[in-house]
């Protein structure tokens, strides 16, 4: 029973210290060239001619962490970077339960039934933030982020969230620094 509880405070461990952010980037361009940006003409945009509260949000973090990174914001003709955001949606399954079984036997034999443990499928969107080359229109560098808003957080909540991811993201900016 002891072994079961280590091996419980030690995948727990485990999760919290996992990062919640994957990045990718192209490792032959010289991030130190790039000194400016603007949001890409469809950044975050979606069939909707408004931009969002969440979106709203999500720009702001971006910006605020793109001019600690000694990045100015510039119009989109003067700009080195072009920065893209979306939330892109995702389907995965979920264990919300425990498997029942029951067995019998002697020796070295034996017989048992089990049954797999509920599953549900839930829906979630992950924010993937990509900053392009304005003059080759390419990506240079793209994170996204496995934490999720849900409807029932407050305004303030969602805010103080997406302002974490995005911070968490740019923290791997530029890359190689780690």
């Amino acid at each position: 029973m002891m072994r079961f509880v280590m091996l419980s405070i030690v995948a727990l461990a485990m999760a919290g210290c996992a990062s919640n952010v994957v990045t990718d980037y192209n490792s032959s361009v010289v991030f130190g060239n790039y000194s400016s940006w603007a949001f890409a003409p469809s950044a975050g945009a979606d069939s909707s001619p408004f931009v969002s509260l969440d979106g709203s949000r999500i720009k702001d973090a971006i910006a605020r962490e793109l001019s600690q990174e000694a990045l100015r914001e510039v119009p989109l003709a003067e700009a080195d970077l072009l920065v893209s955001w979306q939330i892109v949606e995702e389907d995965r399954l979920e264990q919300t339960g425990v498997g029942l079984g029951f067995g019998f036997g002697s020796g070295n034999f034996g017989w048992a039934l089990s049954a797999p443990p509920p599953v549900r499928e839930v829906e979630e969107g992950k924010l993937v933030v990509e900053l392009a080359d304005a003059e080759t229109k390419q990506v240079v560098w793209r994170a996204a982020s496995r934490r999720y808003l849900n409807e029932d957080q407050s305004p303030e909540t969602r805010r103080e969230l997406i302002d974490e991811v995005v911070s968490e993201m740019f923290s791997k900016y530029p890359p190689g620094l780690d």
